[in-house]
């Protein structure tokens, strides 16, 4: 990550990922989630664009990637209530993503902590519910990572 310059203008842009995008984002989730388990792995990243290209979103500052957004499509009540990230997300393959489904679930979002306060996170939760909304979706389910939540 270049080091954030205040002077320097925003050219904020947000657009799916690519395949070309693997270094940033591993960069940026090594850097957010080093002491969480880290980064997706370069098959895990693949296996999501290749499976949801639509649900794989990200927002760049002048070409850096600094903020990104994962999601599947999954049948609700195939899952429920009672699962573990790693079941419904297929250890971060997204091998359950069933585009015939009724719910966006949000894999995974994450900002940089420099670009925290410029409500990054707001619009990739507003591009997620245009995603559910544009695909007729019932409903959007979030679950994600929480710091240190083990010890409790």
């Amino acid at each position: 990550m270049k080091k954030h310059d205040k002077k320097k203008r925003h050219k904020l842009q947000l657009r799916h990922l690519t395949l070309d995008d693997f270094e940033q984002i591993h960069a940026l989730m090594e850097h957010i989630y080093g002491n969480l388990g880290g980064a997706w792995s370069h098959a895990q990243y693949t296996s999501q664009l290749q499976r949801f290209p639509e649900g794989q979103i990200a927002i760049e500052d002048n070409g850096e990637l600094v903020a990104a957004t994962f999601s599947m499509i999954v049948v609700y009540n195939d899952f429920g209530d009672s699962h573990t990230y790693g079941q419904i997300t297929g250890d971060g393959m997204i091998s359950h993503h069933t585009p015939q489904g009724d719910t966006l679930y949000g894999v995974d979002i994450f900002v940089h902590p420099k670009y925290r306060g410029l409500r990054l996170g707001r619009r990739l939760y507003d591009a997620r519910k245009e995603l559910c909304k544009n695909l007729n979706l019932r409903r959007f389910v979030a679950g994600g990572r929480i710091p240190h939540y083990h010890k409790y």
